[in-house]
């Protein structure tokens, strides 16, 4: 829609006109989409559309950036631009930022993007001419972040094998800020693990003494980076799954090679770590029955906590690492998409 005005003129009882100033009033008739990362970055674009922008890099222009929702009460304040001064609001104070690469552009940078973020987002720039309203839809891909270590036990991964981990598990090392998103949604681990800038961390919520400390906060502990030759768990990050996770319904329970054939004969693979979480925390899959994974373990899905199961918390229940010879469990097995 585009309401447009100008200067009107009125003929009054004398000789002279007198021009009464309208304001010039712009929304974009087309809808901006972007999609980031947990945790990551992402540029939310706004430019001015007008073609005289002569004022509009002067001090007195103003920016606002809104986060809107159905109902108007809900909406929140992101960032407000008047002139020189600038400043950010509640859950986006200290990570959002103007690009403002030129005259013309009121784009917003971003951080450390989590899934509350979320949603629509106006941008409106009243540069004293003319007032224009931007929309931009931001999608932002769900994650989920996850420790991991192979069979070998905890501590025998160095950088190139951490990687390489998990991607074997349908997964990708995490970043600093995925691990910072996960840690801010509960993900508490007492070990150390391989980040993709090649740095050592872990995410604490419940300080106690063997795992930093119980006189520090709860926040991420970190050993800084490290030789990339030495040896850590690691920290992998997946999305949402392509494809179908599910338990197969077996008469017996299975040896590893026998787990690895059912699902082979169900049309399907067995299913990996990253796939097991992906189901648990994006999907809300919940099991409460023990099953073999590609790597070798075992593990279960609980995401409605109960007795026996996983009394206190939802969680990815890991039973180990067991001799493949034995017939104890189980098996979980996926579809990828056609």
């Amino acid at each position: 829609m585009e309401i447009y005005g100008a200067l009107v003129p009125r003929m009054c009882t004398h000789t002279f006109f007198v021009f009464a100033l309208v304001l010039l009033y712009h929304i974009s008739s087309f809808l901006v989409k972007v999609s980031a990362e947990l945790g990551g970055n992402i540029t939310l674009p706004c430019r001015i559309l007008s073609s005289d922008t002569v004022s509009f890099g002067d001090n007195g222009h103003r920016i606002k950036w809104t986060k809107v929702e159905d109902d108007e009460a809900l909406n929140e304040d992101v960032l407000v631009k008047m002139g020189p001064h600038i400043r950010a609001y509640g859950s986006f104070e200290g990570r959002v930022f103007l690009q403002d690469l030129d005259n013309e552009d009121a784009s917003l940078i971003m951080t450390e993007v989590s899934t509350d973020d979320k949603g629509k987002y106006h941008c409106n720039i009243d540069n004293g001419i003319e007032d224009s309203l931007q929309e931009v839809i931001l999608e932002v891909h769900a994650g989920v972040v996850f420790p991991y270590y192979p069979p070998l036990g905890r501590y025998n991964l160095n950088f190139h094998n951490a990687v390489q981990a998990c991607e074997d598990q349908e997964a990708v090392i995490a970043s600093h800020e995925q691990l910072l998103a996960a840690w801010k949604g509960g993900l508490d681990w007492c070990n150390a693990g391989w980040l993709s800038d090649g740095t050592v961390q872990y995410p604490i919520t419940k300080p106690r003494h063997p795992c930093g400390g119980s006189n520090n906060g709860p926040g991420l502990r970190t050993y800084g980076r490290q030789q990339k030759i030495r040896q850590f768990d690691v920290f992998c990050y997946t999305t949402a799954i392509k494809g179908h996770f599910y338990w197969l319904v077996q008469p017996e329970r299975l040896t590893f090679d026998e787990a690895v054939k059912a699902c082979r004969d169900d049309g399907a693979e067995i299913a990996k770590v990253g796939h097991m979480f992906a189901a648990w925390k994006l999907e809300g899959y919940d099991r409460c029955d023990a099953g073999w994974l590609a790597d070798g373990s075992v593990r279960y899905p609980i995401s409605r906590p109960r007795k026996n199961c996983s009394p206190t918390e939802e969680a990815v229940r890991f039973v180990g690492f067991p001799d493949k010879r034995v017939k104890s469990y189980g098996v979980y097995c996926y579809k990828p998409d056609q």
